[in-house]
């Protein structure tokens, strides 16, 4: 029988204490020691409140499905700063039975009103990036729920009314503020918590911002729930809830377009996952317009490196992950794009030739920023200048018959846009376009705003397969345009250093695109720095990365090993 193996983490803040330099690949201190139970389910989210939601699906006989609308809808809550109803997911699903990997699209779509130079001023040149953020121009139709209604149609089991018993309590009776959420309700760096709508949720009676510990309330959260339970995914789509998003856009200066039609006509996508063999595995992920193909490339050039002899206190292997990440963004950031609106070539990207010409530049010493690539079927395309902020999520499920979830989902910026309707935030995901349409030379970006498109996002759920094509492992990570790296560190200390997940994850994290270079200084220890620096790897005291990595993996004799990421506030839980 199997064994589940996990590690449960709870952040107690974003700083939370994290291995030094001396044990780069050792789980947290005050972490508990791991248990060995029977496998009857599996949760990884960011808040205890979610996957315990998830926990209780599962309980009852749901699946994986089930629990993760549950799971989103406390996150919507709990977690605001990240993910919610008003926002757009990808989910990559395993299903037990088939072998089969499907992938979810719930990417936000451009309302129909949308122009390429929409985020461009008078003056020609691109508009502030908060402007932006802020104005009811952000915001995109929302896909999160209608993906989720469709994944659950196909693979659920659970009635779709009882899935949201969990955040409807926590909304009527209020839940424990915690302190990530009260960090991002109280800090002046985030503009969108100094809205009117966001200073009207998050002020006390007593005129006080909420504090870590407080108990808030959202009745309005309540009442968007049972109308969701009782009505379905249309609820959010028609109706009082759907006019009230189209009167909130277009409330202020640089109103938004979105229309009750482009609300009624959004429709999630769904395809088998890109899926590509790696090692001895098979690596799947969501298609473009998700990044995903920007990671598969990754690990393909990776393997024509010697990062699998090296080993996490080695700084070449480090400096070498990071030339790989430059190539990989480099040829992201020129080709990925909504496949409906613009050739993306992921055959070419994907070509062991091409991979393998690519890998050259890879070097343990950093060069200059690595150029793109012309693999076969690229089109012409200009350069990009999105901007991609970090609020997102990821969770993981995995229900007792085997199936699983592995979910990123966003409302784009903390906060989305600070507009708020029936209790949860609108997302800013139109700001996830290239301002600029074109390049000097006239070249279109290709992820230029179109109306209808779906802006490119780094979401990038993981499903690992075996040899057999079972189940291996999934992963993912919030994180912006930095969740491909996080992805990649965490896959490299899985399969190439022999790490357990929670070793994976609690690795330093490092960046590189372009000219560009971040990593978590205090982690790598100064020693490392150092070493790194001396490679042209220019990390810096002080520099942090706030990943939010949750995954599990099968281990030999089936035990399950699961982990969540101790910068965030996550926990990795099973029946």
């Amino acid at each position: 029988m199997r064994r589940l193996i996990l590690v449960s983490l709870l952040a107690l803040s974003a700083c939370a204490q994290m291995p030094g330099a001396a044990s780069l690949a050792t789980a947290r201190p005050d972490a508990p020691a791991p248990t060995a139970t029977t496998p009857r389910g599996f949760v990884a989210a960011a808040n205890p409140l979610a996957a315990e939601a998830g926990l209780r699906v599962l309980r009852e006989g749901g699946g994986a499905v089930d629990a993760a609308v549950a799971i989103q809808a406390v996150l919507s809550l709990v977690e605001p700063q990240s993910s919610g109803l008003g926002g757009g997911a990808f989910l990559t699903y395993y299903d037990a039975r088939t072998g089969k990997v499907t992938a979810y699209d719930g990417r936000e779509k451009a309302p129909s009103g949308a122009a390429p130079d929409m985020f461009v001023g008078a003056d020609g040149k691109p508009l502030p990036f908060v402007t932006a953020v802020l104005s009811g121009r952000a915001t995109g139709v929302p896909g999160a729920v209608a993906m989720l209604a469709q994944a659950q149609k196909d693979h659920g089991s659970a009635r779709w009314s009882t899935l949201f018993k969990d955040a409807e309590q926590l909304a009527t009776e209020g839940f424990v503020v915690s302190p990530r959420m009260a960090g991002m309700v109280n800090s002046p760096r985030v503009p969108q918590g100094q809205t009117p709508d966001a200073k009207a949720y998050f002020t006390r009676p007593d005129g006080q911002r909420y504090k870590a510990g407080d108990v808030l309330k959202n009745p309005a959260y309540a009442a968007t729930l049972r109308r969701l339970a009782a009505e379905g995914p249309s609820a959010l789509y028609e109706g009082p809830i759907a006019q009230a998003m189209v009167d909130k856009v277009r409330e202020g200066a640089l109103p938004g377009s979105l229309t009750l039609e482009d609300l009624k006509t959004y429709r999630p996508r769904s395809a088998d996952a890109l899926c590509r063999p790696w090692k001895v595995y098979t690596v799947c992920t969501p298609n473009p317009s998700s990044s995903g193909v920007a990671v598969i490339q990754a690990l393909l050039m990776l393997e024509h490196t010697q990062i699998g002899k090296l080993g996490p206190k080695d700084p070449a292997a480090w400096a070498i992950l990071a030339e790989a990440e430059r190539v990989m963004y480099a040829d992201r950031d020129r080709y990925v794009g909504d496949p409906s609106f613009v050739k993306v070539p992921v055959e070419g990207l994907l070509d062991p030739a091409y991979v393998a010409e690519r890998a050259k530049l890879i070097k343990d010493v950093a060069g200059p920023a690595p150029k793109f690539g012309l693999p076969e079927g690229a089109p012409a395309a200009g350069a990009d200048a999105t901007q991609e902020p970090s609020g997102t999520s990821h969770f993981v499920v995995m229900d007792p018959a085997g199936n699983v979830v592995s979910m990123t989902t966003t409302v784009e910026s903390i906060f989305g846009s600070g507009r708020m309707v029936g209790g949860f935030f609108l997302n800013n995901q139109m700001t996830d376009f290239s301002f600029m349409p074109v390049e000097k030379d006239g070249a279109p970006a290709a992820n230029a705003v179109a109306a209808g498109k779906r802006p490119r996002s780094s979401m990038t759920p993981l499903i690992v397969l075996d040899d057999k094509g079972r189940f291996l492992a999934a992963v993912g990570s919030p994180g912006g345009n930095a969740i491909l790296s996080y992805n990649l560190k965490a896959m490299v200390g899985l399969f190439y250093w022999g790490l357990t997940m929670q070793e994976a994850i609690n690795l330093p994290n490092m960046v590189a695109r372009g000219d560009n270079f971040s990593g978590d200084a205090e982690l790598f220890g100064p020693d490392m720095v150092t070493a790194l620096n001396a490679r042209g790897v220019t990390v810096k005291t002080g520099q942090n990365e706030t990943s939010g990595l949750h995954g599990v993996i099968v281990r030999p004799g089936g035990a399950l090993e699961g982990g969540a990421d101790p910068r965030r506030e996550g926990v990795a839980r099973g029946l």
